[in-house]
């Protein structure tokens, strides 16, 4: 499958795509600095430098070597949450040096998948199966303190910090639904119904100063959140409402998994996979 890693400037709506390749890429997470992405490929982590941005570098995972699309930088830009599946249902964890090294397991428990750094870099946000129900969980670096924040039947994934970390916004069908997106403080109290359309929306990433939220929309009655699909990427003001579709493409799974916001907030890096001309 073709891959188009494309930057996106929110004031104009201009598009580059700066890295282009024949195989599948996934997840595109951009540097605190600045200066580079980090996204996953066939099980393995790389670096898509900006500067020069025609070679993926891969980083070194150690004996990890099925890393899926759930992984991101620490806000201090000196490590690199991954989330490695050897099969169905066994991702877990691990911390490993930005430029890379030896892993270091974080989660204890399986599945967890990475989604979001706490803004003091202290905790981390992620989906977590446990008793048989997807949950939103944060716990230490180190995995202790595991604190599970949702409750009941449903699905919810996606975690992701506001830049103050007064809340925590993931996506949710537990309403009965297609997916919507919520937001909830921190400790799991005043959850907040955020989106409520004929879409389904998923993975909602805060701007870097707070003001907006960008997040994957996908058609009315999808189940999950599969690739290869006709979505959206959209806007929505983070008090809720305004909302806006900023981009129409082939993408879905793998597009925006994780935070994907420039550190200036201008821009925005994402993953889509173009459909080949029909014969």
């Amino acid at each position: 499958m073709k891959t188009e890693i494309v930057l996106h400037d929110v004031a104009t709506g201009s598009e580059a795509v700066v890295h282009t390749a024949d195989t599948h890429i996934e997840a595109p997470n951009w540097s605190p600095n600045g200066k580079f992405l980090i996204v996953n490929s066939a099980g393995a982590i790389f670096r898509l430098d900006l500067d020069a941005p025609a070679t993926l570098r891969r980083i070194d995972t150690g004996p990890i070597t099925h890393c899926n699309n759930d992984h991101g930088i620490s806000p201090d830009g000196k490590s690199l949450m991954i989330s490695d599946s050897p099969g169905r249902g066994t991702s877990l964890i691990y911390r490993i040096p930005i430029g890379g090294g030896t892993p270091v397991q974080v989660t204890p428990r399986a599945p967890s998948y990475w989604h979001g750094w706490s803004p003091d870099g202290g905790r981390i946000a992620y989906t977590a199966r446990r008793g048989g129900i997807f949950h939103i969980a944060t716990s230490a670096l180190d995995g202790s303190d595991e604190v599970i924040l949702t409750h009941g039947p449903g699905h919810r994934d996606g975690p992701d910090y506001t830049p103050d970390g007064h809340w925590i916004w993931f996506n949710s069908d537990h309403h009965g639904r297609g997916a919507d997106l919520w937001r909830m403080r921190p400790d799991g109290t005043d959850l907040q119904q955020m989106s409520d359309d004929d879409r389904v929306n998923w993975f909602p990433h805060p701007s870097p100063d707070g003001r907006i939220i960008l997040y994957l929309a996908y058609p009315e009655g999808t189940t999950g959140h599969p690739a290869n699909l006709d979505v959206e990427l959209r806007l929505m003001d983070a008090a809720g409402g305004n909302i806006r579709t900023i981009a129409r493409f082939n993408g879905g799974q793998g597009s925006i998994n994780v935070p994907c916001w420039a550190p200036d907030g201008r821009r925005f890096a994402y993953a889509r996979y173009p459909t080949p001309p029909a014969a």
